[in-house]
């Protein structure tokens, strides 16, 4: 039976060999998450001499089809004046994001040893937020004067094929005299009127467009909307600046999601691959980890004050976990609606007493839902109605107080410019915690002589 090599032992065979155009002709043959996976199981070294055997072009490609973060990491440790060379060669949406995920003293020699003209739309790129529309854009479009006629438009296309063949084409732009976009053709719309026939006779006047600040949300819904190809992007006086695809919208979207998710599993820091260094891995995952400790240990310091009634009702050692875990996994679904409704735009900061009203009915629906099923186990497990009274009476308030805390907790934190992805979990964890504990052994404490010896 014949073993099949894996890809990255014939990278790394090439590498050794320094054959450039074998490993080209290699890469060219995988698809984008093969070369992703192949280049992963590099060893580091293997990794810096595999850029250097390649055309600016070749390198070019396999950054854009890396994960960002390796990508980083790659060009991070070049020279800055072959960096560069690479750097030229991205589109310009890639090589903002690219640029921007590095340390600004390296993207800083990289940009220097750029081209004039490059470097400075790749700052203009960089001085916008990665996601709105200005970070988001391509510099890569064609667009004309109203005064030129079609025969224009067709020179130029002949006369740049090679340059204008790596384009996004599905629109042209028309501008007026102060740049301001005032038009938009489709390609077929040269194909059919006179050459002599100006812009301005044929082309769509007034076209759809968006500000260079609208934000991701707004982007996604607009290509919602309107199903195009791509949307010109505006600046506060109308003047064109660039165009923003519905892929790297989605794109954007999609990291943006991936980010919060992360952050909500505890791996903070940015993306975690298992190819990056150990200790890097390391401490991404205990700086979360560590902070979670204290947050437990202020629960826990709860039941200490409690010690007497605990030792004397040991029972209720079987249902503290249950009352703080179950008003925790409700309090993540208040803290979930909150950070939708808030990337979404439909709840501001401010609102706390209206999530509160809205979010404290729910609490108490469920809570006392959830406190009779519990109680009622409790109950039948014992036989003792203060028991489930206690246990069922406990996770309805913590229910409450978890739910409520939970819808309140991402605005507040919004409010003081903190991330609501990132500390929500772990603040709510502990404050359900604490509270369910002190209902449970506080209730308990005050009906202690009916619960007996149990």
């Amino acid at each position: 039976m014949t073993s099949i090599i894996p890809p990255w032992v014939t990278l790394s065979k090439l590498i050794v060999e320094k054959d450039g155009t074998g490993i080209t002709h290699f890469l060219n043959s995988l698809s984008q998450s093969e070369t992703a996976r192949a280049i992963s199981r590099l060893s580091e070294k293997e990794q810096s001499c595999l850029l250097g055997l390649l055309s600016p072009g070749d390198a070019a490609v396999v950054i854009e089809d890396i994960p960002e973060t390796n990508a980083v990491e790659l060009v991070e440790d070049m020279p800055p004046n072959q960096a560069a060379a690479i750097m030229e060669e991205l589109s310009s949406d890639h090589l903002a994001d690219v640029l921007g995920e590095m340390d600004s003293d390296v993207s800083d020699q990289i940009l220097s040893q750029m081209s004039a003209e490059e470097a400075a739309e790749a700052r203009k790129l960089l001085a916008y937020d990665a996601d709105c529309a200005g970070g988001l854009m391509i510099s890569e479009f064609l667009v004309y004067s109203f005064k030129n006629r079609i025969s224009d438009v067709l020179h130029d296309l002949q006369a740049h094929h090679e340059e204008y063949s790596d384009y996004h084409v599905q629109y042209f732009y028309v501008t007026d005299t102060s740049n301001k976009l005032v038009g938009v053709l489709r390609i077929h719309d040269l194909l059919f009127p006179s050459p002599k026939t100006r812009l301005a006779e044929i082309m769509i006047k007034a076209p759809l467009s968006v500000l260079d600040t609208a934000t991701l949300t707004e982007l996604k819904d607009f290509f919602e909307t309107h199903r195009l190809f791509g949307a010109p992007v505006v600046d506060s006086v109308g003047k064109l600046v660039g165009v923003v695809l519905p892929r790297s919208v989605e794109e954007a979207y999609n990291k943006k999601k991936t980010k919060t998710f992360l952050r909500l599993s505890g791996i903070i820091g940015g993306e975690e691959f298992r190819t990056m260094p150990l200790w890097s891995r390391s401490g991404r995952r205990l700086s979360w980890l560590s902070m979670n400790i204290v947050l437990n240990l202020i629960a826990a310091s709860v039941i200490a004050l409690y010690q007497d009634t605990l030792a004397a009702v040991i029972t209720l050692a079987v249902f503290l976990p249950m009352v703080s875990d179950m008003s925790g996994c409700s309090g993540n679904q208040a803290v979930a609606v909150s950070m939708r409704e808030l990337s979404l735009g439909l709840v501001r900061p401010k609102e706390l007493l209206w999530v509160l009203a809205k979010e404290a009915r729910v609490g108490v629906i469920n809570g006392i839902v959830l406190g009779m099923l519990l109680g009622g186990v409790a109950f039948l497990w014992k036989g003792n109605p203060w028991l489930g009274l206690v246990v069922g009476g406990a996770l309805a308030a913590n229910t409450l107080v978890s739910v409520s805390l939970g819808g309140m907790l991402p605005l507040v934190l919004k409010r003081f410019n903190l991330d609501p992805a990132l500390v929500s979990g772990p603040l709510l964890t502990t404050v359900t915690d604490m509270c369910g504990f002190f209902f449970v052994l506080s209730f308990a404490s005050a009906v202690l002589v009916k619960l007996g010896g149990m």
